[in-house]
């Protein structure tokens, strides 16, 4: 027998703290175990049951961030309508169907039932948006993002359209030039490409057209997105403790959400000199952007100051790059696996575009096709989520405990066959009105009963969220998503390169597209 003999001492310094770290694991097992066992006093006590049972949870919950939308749609599948759990690492999940249970959910107090915790807990905005530590119940320092986006932003959308028409068009002619060609195809990464033209347009439409020509916030601005995601993700998987350190060190590093926030400052303290000017009565000029917006819909009685501002606008960047770049990168997947609904949407696009421009409503063909994309490929399989600030009980006595989220399974009720025949069955006229499906010529069997819009909100469609909490910036949204898509319709026939390669991953409960995906853009002869 050969006996090795360690040097004493053994463990180096940093081991030495990760076997203090394991045995006080291992000792607070056991003391769980103890309680346990005092609590099953009298009644058949089976440790390996206990272990079984953590085991099979901690596996399940680590598997939700891999599987998550399979796992939803299997329990969805086995409740019968009922409200059902699921784990994640950081989190237990209370899903609700039921129109009642969804009332419920909406009807509940903030101080209850949270979408600002929830939001927080997602995004991490200590973190990842220079030390924005919004407060968990909405409305604590007013809700006045709501009518900039939902009124302002939207009533403005006719003078914003022209412009991101013709910016779009250009800027995406200019990025297919950089991409190799086969056959005088330019072969490009779609995803990264539509995340740049949705990072342009908004940041026309938010913060000017100054601001979009400075290189350098643009490329923070791009890169914003993706470090956002990256530093909540790992803030929200480290044991809490150590969030406070490591979220603190990740930040430091990622520089993106610093150079936001240093620009948007400035213009943001001229804005507020100005509003303090135009009090006394002083001349000052006029903005139509959402700096202007947010800044003007904040107290009356309490102004924000410049960096609320800027915080508030740097949450709405982040979600709306983010949905909008996923929802039209699947529509486009869409069409080039669907070549026949091209023609009848460049027909209406013909037809129809420059009244849309100016009026921000129109082309219910493209709003169906968009619709249906984002009903089979929806950027999440939760919606409606509420963290619970104090304890909950539903109707049915399904129970939340405060940090428990409430949420909807989105994803399973758009393929539920009591509300959608044939559901997961593509088509892309399915949300379009009979006789505009008949005047376009376009060969569609009607499947909803009743037509409908990309931006409705009701109890089977809950991309925008549900009720009095929806987003209120869908309007804008939609009309981004139109203009990039009738660009590339107009100008372009596009082709998968290669239709069998994976065009998504999933990562929570969200569904995301691969960026390796790559799409054929063919020029149309003019």
């Amino acid at each position: 027998m050969i006996v090795i003999k360690l040097p004493s001492p053994w463990l180096t310094t940093s081991f030495q703290g990760i076997y203090a770290v394991a045995s006080l694991v291992v000792a607070l097992f056991f003391l769980l175990f103890f309680a346990r066992a005092l609590e099953t006093e009298g009644k058949a006590f089976r440790p390996l049951d206990l272990i079984s049972n953590f085991v099979s949870k901690r596996y399940q919950s680590w598997a939700y961030l891999f599987y998550g939308p399979q796992i939803i749609q299997d329990k969805f599948d086995q409740s019968n309508g009922k409200p059902f759990e699921v784990f994640a690492p950081d989190n237990r999940y209370v899903f609700v169907s039921s129109l009642e249970h969804m009332k419920e959910l909406d009807n509940a107090a903030d101080t209850v039932l949270s979408l600002q915790a929830a939001s927080k807990q997602m995004l991490q905005p200590v973190y990842t948006m220079h030390g924005f530590n919004w407060f968990d119940r909405r409305g604590t320092e007013g809700v006045g993002f709501v009518k900039a986006l939902r009124t302002l932003l939207t009533n403005n959308l006719p003078q914003i359209l022209p412009d991101l028409s013709v910016i779009n068009r250009t800027r995406l002619a200019e990025l297919l030039e950089q991409h190799p060609a086969q056959d005088g195809k330019a072969q490009s990464p779609v995803y990264r490409m539509i995340v740049k033209l949705v990072v342009l347009s908004n940041a026309v439409s938010f913060f000017g057209k100054d601001l979009a020509k400075d290189g350098q916030f643009m490329v923070s601005a791009l890169a914003y997105i993706e470090e956002t995601l990256l530093c909540a993700e790992v803030v929200r998987l480290i044991p809490r403790f150590m969030a406070p350190s490591v979220g603190k060190i990740i930040a430091n590093r990622f520089k993106s959400h610093e150079v936001i926030f240093n620009m948007l400052l400035s213009v943001a303290e001229q804005r507020c000199q100005e509003r303090d000017s135009k009090l006394l009565g002083q001349e000052v000029p006029y903005h139509a952007d959402c700096i202007q917006w947010i800044m003007e819909t904040s107290p009356r009685q309490k102004p924000w100051t410049a960096k609320r501002v800027v915080h508030e606008l740097m949450a709405i960047w982040f979600g709306s790059v983010h949905a909008l770049s996923t929802t039209i990168t699947f529509a486009i997947h869409d069409l080039c696996l669907r070549p026949e609904y091209v023609e009848p949407l460049r027909q209406e696009l013909t037809c129809e575009y420059e009244d849309f421009e100016r009026t921000a409503i129109g082309l219910p063909l493209l709003d169906s096709f968009i619709k249906e994309s984002a009903r089979l490929t929806p950027v999440e399989s939760m919606s409606t989520r509420r963290s619970a600030l104090m304890p909950f009980k539903f109707s049915d006595g399904t129970k939340l405990e405060v940090n428990d989220w409430a949420c909807t399974p989105v994803r399973a009720i758009m393929t539920d066959p009591r509300f959608y025949p044939a559901p997961l069955e593509f088509n892309g006229f399915r949300f379009a009105s009979p006789e505009i499906i008949e005047k376009a010529g376009a060969n569609s069997q009607r499947l909803q009963a009743s037509p409908s819009q990309f931006t409705d909100v009701d109890g089977t469609f809950h991309v925008w969220g549900t009720g009095r909490m929806a987003c209120p910036g869908r309007y804008y949204a939609t009309a981004v998503m139109k203009v990039i898509l009738g660009q590339i319709i107009m100008n372009y026939d596009i082709e998968l390169v290669n239709r069998d390669a994976p065009r998504w991953f999933t990562w929570r409960s969200s569904m995301l597209p691969s960026a390796k995906t790559m799409v054929f853009f063919s020029p149309l002869e003019v």
